[in-house]
């Protein structure tokens, strides 16, 4: 399997909720409308809340690779034919959404390597709203990437917003992400083209040697 690593210590990203400049039509009137709470997590990584249909042009400017989705509830139809329509393909963790439920851990791991796998790339991440569930999924992604817990919960907050829940901050402070290291450490780190901050990860079976290719 092949895993991307962002070995990023930056800090929080800014809400992107409204349309700037380059979503307004020459008529004045909205070509893209993104989903509500819609931002860039890193590089081909998003989140959001639902997608509604009215989102799906937008969406169609990501290219999409898949769509991780932390909701209990069927996948609406329509959705489901968007992404279909898209060979996009939906990995859904059933996450209870309530105040007071308790997020998973195993879930939201199993959720977690399909996030780093950067076969699923672009992939958009999101829940209900794109506040709870989508920012304990993002923040465990935060602390694998070695930020600082203050940072972590920072970020989580500027999502959710006056309704941070404190089961999720707990959630976040307590989160081991040293099961998942181990599984990196027969990982081989190779730079692929975006610098020094971003890394791929190939773990040493996927990693062979591959016979030169000759000019007839």
């Amino acid at each position: 399997m092949i895993f991307l690593m962002i070995m990023n210590q930056g800090q929080p990203k800014q809400l992107d909720n409204g349309a700037g400049d380059d979503d307004v039509g020459g008529g004045g009137e909205l070509a893209f409308h993104p989903p509500i709470n819609f931002a860039t997590v890193e590089d081909r990584i998003y989140r959001s809340g639902f997608p509604q249909s009215s989102d799906f042009l937008f969406l169609d400017t990501l290219r999409l690779r898949s769509v991780i989705c932390l909701c209990v509830e069927s996948y609406p139809k329509e959705n489901l034919e968007y992404l279909n329509s898209r060979h996009i393909r939906l990995f859904q963790f059933g996450i209870d959404g309530t105040k007071d439920a308790n997020i998973p851990k195993g879930v939201i791991t199993d959720a977690l390597k399909v996030l780093i796998d950067v076969r699923n790339h672009p992939v958009l991440i999101h829940c209900k709203r794109g506040k709870h569930r989508t920012g304990c999924l993002v923040g465990c992604l935060r602390k694998l990437q070695n930020w600082c817990l203050s940072s972590v919960l920072e970020e989580y907050k500027v999502y959710a917003g006056e309704k941070s829940r404190e089961t999720d901050l707990n959630f976040l402070e307590k989160y081991d992400v040293s099961y998942l290291r181990q599984c990196l450490h027969s990982i081989i780190y190779q730079y692929h083209g975006y610098g020094s901050k971003k890394r791929r990860l190939l773990y040493k079976e996927d990693v062979q040697q591959k016979p030169p290719i000759r000019s007839v």
